[in-house]
């Protein structure tokens, strides 16, 4: 027996959304289409969100959202640091690769909602950041001789990662050498070799 949950209105629009910008991207996305996806009216719309910007910020929220959800659950803290730092770039590599329009939106487009835009890539900047501190900032990695790490150094090595895996999204290249050299880099830098 198979059970379907029901989405909610605004989830409908939000997966509207990302349809449409998949199919022709964010800024030639119309209401008209989100709705469409969504199978929803206008009016439902405007009860939900003020404007496109307003739905493409709370899409790119859960998006992030959920991205992080997917790291910290594919860390298993019982395993050697080493081993915990592949499953963290596995997992952030391939959320990014199940959707790579998406993923290419949320971080070019994004721009587009200007001042609101930026200050959204600065907080989901320090949300990654903070996960990366709360993945190493552990007690066991300070018993295995992992010293923690600073939001700058979290900002620093989560933002890498990030652009260096856009720019091989953006150019159709395999995200294999990102993730390899951000593992060696990670561990460099843990080990106190950077």
């Amino acid at each position: 027996m198979t059970v379907e949950l029901e989405l909610t209105h605004r989830e409908r629009l939000l997966e509207g959304l990302a349809e449409s910008i998949r199919e022709k991207g964010y800024l030639d996305t119309k209401i008209a289409d989100i709705v469409r996806h969504a199978r929803t009216s206008r009016r439902t719309f405007y009860e939900h969100f003020a404007d496109k910007e307003q739905c493409f910020y709370e899409l790119v929220k859960v998006g992030g959202a959920l991205l992080r959800e997917q790291v910290v659950a594919a860390v298993d803290a019982g395993v050697p640091w080493d081993a915990q730092v592949d499953q963290a770039i596995d997992a952030y590599v391939e959320a990014l690769t199940l959707d790579p329009q998406m993923t290419l939106s949320f971080a070019r487009e994004l721009p587009a909602l200007g001042d609101r835009g930026s200050d959204l890539r600065r907080e989901a900047m320090d949300r990654f950041a903070e996960m990366t501190m709360a993945l190493v900032n552990t007690e066991e990695n300070r018993a295995r001789g992992i010293g923690p790490i600073t939001m700058d150094q979290a900002v620093m090595l989560t933002g890498g990662i990030n652009e260096g895996a856009l720019r091989a999204v953006e150019r159709g290249e395999p995200l294999k050498p990102v993730a390899d050299a951000a593992k060696r880099m990670i561990r460099a830098i843990l080990r106190g070799d950077a």
